[in-house]
């Protein structure tokens, strides 16, 4: 079987090639050949041919290849459907900001997590993706764009803590000084709440920025929306979220998708204001995404105002999230579907 070499450290390949009857220096060479974006062996203009045939031989180069890309009118913001080479397809977002580029990449094809007001989760889950998928995503972006990312949302496809491992070991790949070299600091992970693995990341101390989906204040409404509220209820959540502030000294970004009628309610703002009393936190309001089948509307802006205010009121910082890529659908999941529907009419 293939080993996934664009997943492996620069150490690592030091002990591969030394499997293989290479000297480790061959390892530094392929190391920037990978981290330049090359698609194939053949590419490695300074690695001799019989070492580029035992590469072909015992591992293989995974890259995304751009199916499909919309580009805002408004502010530049690009929308991206990358295929893998096995014909599975995932969405990207590249977004700029005053600070520089920021991309949200996918961590899974599809999601099991199945939140009701999430498109991604209505096309199902097919797999994993490996750390030099993820990987790939950027370099894809910034061929494409011609920039340099500096700051990386893992929020596109996927629950990321339900690929903990292979995220993991992207988040130490895409940070090393010889990769991308991304701090940690300017890395954002959103999970929508899988406990056993907050404690487990609040454990590596990774410095990174972590986002909880919260979007309710009691498990009454989360469990409606967000079936895995049913396995971990929010006094569970909310105990693991302290223990990870403890443990790291970062601030959580709980974010709260506002649905017309559903979660909006000065109540439920006052419920809210109550459970993260005392935390180090900060308050993400998301006006939803209109998606089909779902019959949920986004609050109106009145109501976000008075939601905010009974925040501040209780001393809990709240923004509403800027709205980039609006005209081109720019939320994960929605470019796949009219993709996949575009397939099957063929």
């Amino acid at each position: 079987m293939l080993k996934d070499i664009g997943s492996m450290s620069e150490e690592e390949l030091k002990e591969e090639m030394a499997s293989v009857g290479e000297p480790a220096y061959r390892a530094g060479q392929i190391y920037k050949w990978l981290q330049s974006g090359v698609k194939s062996f053949d590419e490695m203009t300074n690695v001799s041919k019989k070492l580029r045939e035992k590469l072909v031989e015992n591992y293989y180069i995974s890259f995304a290849t751009i199916e499909k890309k919309l580009i805002s009118a408004y502010d530049d913001t690009r929308k991206y459907l990358l295929s893998f080479p096995d014909g599975e397809a995932v969405e990207s977002v590249l977004m700029k900001y005053h600070h520089g580029y920021t991309s949200c990449i996918s961590t899974q094809v599809g999601c099991k997590m199945g939140c009701t007001f999430c498109a991604t989760g209505k096309s199902g889950f097919s797999r994993n993706l490996t750390p030099s998928e993820m990987l790939s995503q950027l370099r894809a972006e910034q061929e494409d764009a011609d920039i340099r990312i500096s700051n990386i949302v893992l929020m596109g496809m996927g629950e990321p803590l339900d690929n903990y491992e292979n995220v993991l070991r992207f988040l130490r790949l895409v940070s090393s000084e010889n990769g991308m070299n991304i701090g940690m600091r300017h890395i954002s992970l959103s999970t929508c709440g899988v406990v056993p693995r907050i404690y487990d990341l609040a454990e590596e101390k990774l410095q990174l920025t972590l986002s909880v989906s919260l979007h309710a204040p009691n498990d009454r409404i989360r469990s409606r929306t967000m079936p895995i509220n049913r396995k971990y209820g929010i006094d569970e959540l909310l105990k693991a979220c302290r223990y990870y502030i403890d443990h790291t000294g970062r601030r959580i970004s709980f974010e709260y998708a506002m649905i017309d009628g559903v979660n909006d309610s000065d109540a439920c703002a006052s419920e809210l204001a109550s459970r993260l009393r005392g935390m180090i936190c900060h308050v993400n309001l998301i006006p939803v995404n209109t998606v089909g089948g779902t019959g949920y509307k986004k609050s109106r802006m009145d109501r976000i105002r008075s939601f905010i205010s009974v925040l501040e009121k209780a001393g809990i910082t709240a923004t509403v999230r800027r709205t980039l890529g609006s005209d081109i659908n720019a939320s994960c999941g929605q470019l796949k579907r009219a993709y996949k529907k575009e397939e099957k009419t063929e």
